[in-house]
């Protein structure tokens, strides 16, 4: 979930260092901190709070040195503090550190007893003077890493220092994510790409137990044990430009009018409208293992769960297979029932979600098959799948996902039609259909966003209220629960969403003259009950906000404010039913001042459980 940094080469590190961190500053940090090596000597700088307190210690104190790591922790163990931010120095040895380190009381305690002084509450000084300790010992910087990292249980992507090797930086990995930047002489690492794109697009992802060591001008993989390793670089298409904010006040902002050619580039070159399929590139499960397959479980966390559901309800519908939708951090623990014609879909945005990649390995223990669709190219879960449908977002800063969420119900619909091919519950003239449907939306999105200003106006209506509900029915239902988590993640309201049926068991208790309810009502087969739904909140008092089809003048007779949005096919009217949504809870959070792109206490990237 933090983010890490590290440069070694002929330029100075601090720079390079701190713009590497700005750029990972969507993951979510209470603190950070950068140490550079300079003439033997290894210095540090570390503040709680955002990194322009940092900036304004180092323009007071710079670090020199073309060696150097840097940090943005977001706390684990230990309050959110200088003395816990990172890096952490023990000697010679300097660490920033991702993850958890499961077993770190024991090894406290341990070097305790060998006269190890501890300074803060973290795991991560662990590390640090577990390191020395061996370095003591053999004065050889890399092995005693390499010993202290076989003592070490837990997650974790690592850069270390050493002031008494200035022409040396090591970097780790083990359960979190760690990118190598290669430039012409000079190496870079990172915990995500985009902050080192500026330098190069040259990447090499590191896998779990491996280790790299960078020399100025050389540089070599192997595992934690020593053993070589030939890795192979990628290149990344991903401009920088396209992590900056292009004009637009907020991240956010910009990824919610980025939604159609999202869209756009996530069906480019998958629709066979002439044989009513679509080709996944990197599926690669046959139509035979896929027609094995007897039931679905799709699994995921947050934003990407609800994606889940609206995917349960066209892989039902479509293709007659029984779906179940998990929360990834309880499927591992509750001994579940999978097995080799199971299908499991794992939806992430970053690929590296700790509790949905576990979940992951728990079902292919169990002999199922798996899917992932993910926005990150060669993430951990990417990687590891036995399929992978991307959804070609691009990055995504802004901590609310608002571009990674329709593309993810545009690769479940992807997913839907390939799947109902293959089983033979599609033809190919329902498929053509669809895939009709599906290319007109990027259009219809476009037009949704026309309604901005509208939005604008309704969150201004209701900016003060202290509760929302969201209603909708059917396949629509889980973007209520959508909405009502954008709403509560950046800007601090507390929002419900249910399916409307079940507001008669309980929620309607809520309902008064100060409670807004959002209720979603496109022309759909649920009109007429969700239409019922709403009169019944009238009649109590609630301040009905209506999203319904456009020119559907007897919802305009009902409801207290409405947002209209195109009409299109049931099945897709989830995704432009979202954008409202954003746009509500963006306006909300901009009018009530809170910080829209890093909500406070979230991440973007979890990567610990």
């Amino acid at each position: 979930m933090c983010g890490i940094v590290g440069f070694i080469g002929n330029q100075e590190a601090t720079p390079i260092i701190l713009d590497g961190l700005k750029r990972l500053e969507y993951r979510g940090y209470d603190s950070a901190g950068i140490c550079t090596v300079e003439s033997g000597c290894a210095e540090i700088r570390r503040s709680q709070g955002k990194l322009f307190n940092l900036e304004l210690l180092l323009k007071e104190r710079p670090l020199a040195g073309t060696l150097g790591i840097g940090h943005t922790r977001w706390a684990t163990h230990g309050r959110p503090s200088e003395i816990n931010a990172h890096p952490h120095q023990a000697g010679p040895i300097t660490v920033v550190h991702n993850g958890i380190i499961e077993n770190y009381m024991e090894l406290k305690e341990l070097l305790r007893s060998l006269g190890h002084t501890f300074k803060s509450e973290t795991d991560t000084e662990v590390i640090s003077h577990l390191v020395e300790e061996k370095y003591l010992k053999c004065r050889n910087f890399e092995q005693s890493v390499r010993e202290a990292l076989a003592e070490l249980r837990g997650a974790y992507a690592l850069c270390i220092l050493c002031e008494n090797d200035k022409d040396t930086l090591i970097a780790a990995k083990q359960g979190s994510p760690m990118v190598v930047g290669l430039g012409a002489g000079e190496y870079y690492a990172a915990s995500d790409i985009p902050a080192i794109l500026a330098h190069t697009r040259n990447m090499v992802f590191m896998e779990d137990g491996e280790m790299v060591v960078f020399h100025r001008g050389s540089v070599s993989f192997s595992t934690v044990e020593g053993l070589p390793l030939e890795k192979v670089s990628r290149h990344i298409d991903w401009s920088p430009l396209m992590a900056e904010k292009g004009g637009y006040k907020h991240f956010m902002l910009k990824e919610i009018y980025e939604q159609p050619r999202a869209i756009r580039d996530t069906i480019a070159g998958r629709l066979n409208e002439e044989e009513g399929d679509v080709f996944l590139e990197d599926l690669k499960l046959t139509d035979s293992e896929l027609q094995a397959i007897r039931r679905i479980v799709i699994i995921a966390c947050g934003t990407s769960w609800h994606a889940g559901l609206v995917g349960k309800f066209l892989i039902e519908e479509h293709c007659r297979i029984p779906v179940e939708v998990d929360i990834a951090s309880e499927f591992r623990y509750r001994n579940p029932v999978v097995d080799d014609k199971t299908l499991m879909i794992l939806i992430s945005q970053s690929g590296e979600t700790a509790d949905t990649l576990a979940a992951m390995r728990e079902g292919k223990k169990r002999g199922a098959k798996n899917v992932a669709i993910c926005n990150v190219v060669d993430s951990s879960i990417a990687r590891e799948a036995h399929g992978v449908v991307y959804t070609h977002a691009g990055p995504e800063i802004g901590v609310a996902s608002t571009k990674a969420f329709v593309t993810q119900l545009a690769a479940l619909y992807l997913f839907t039609i390939r799947f109902g091919r293959a089983i033979n519950s599609m033809d190919r003239i329902k498929g053509a259909r669809m895939i009709a449907d599906l290319m007109h939306v990027p259009t219809l999105l476009e037009q949704t966003l026309e309604m901005n200003s509208k939005v604008e106006a309704v969150a201004k209506r209701y900016m003060h209220a202290h509760d929302f509900l969201y209603l909708a029915r059917g396949i629509n239902y889980p973007i209520a629960l959508e909405g009502a988590l954008k709403l509560k993640e950046i800007s601090y309201i507390h929002a419900e969403g249910y399916p409307a049926g079940e507001m008669k068991h309980g929620p309607i208790a809520l309902i008064d003259e100060e409670m807004p309810v959002v209720v979603l009502v496109p022309r759909d087969r649920h009109y007429d009950k969700v239409v019922s739904n709403m009169e019944e909140v009238i009649a109590r008092g609630g301040r009905v906000i209506a999203v319904c089809t456009r020119g559907d003048a007897a919802i305009r007779g009902k409801a207290e404010m409405v947002l209209e949005v195109s009409e299109c096919s049931e099945d897709l009217a989830a995704i432009l039913l979202s954008v409202p949504l954003q746009l509500l809870a963006y306006h909300v959070a901009v009018l009530k001042g809170t910080d829209v792109d890093q909500p406070r206490n979230l991440a973007k990237s979890v990567t610990v459980e």
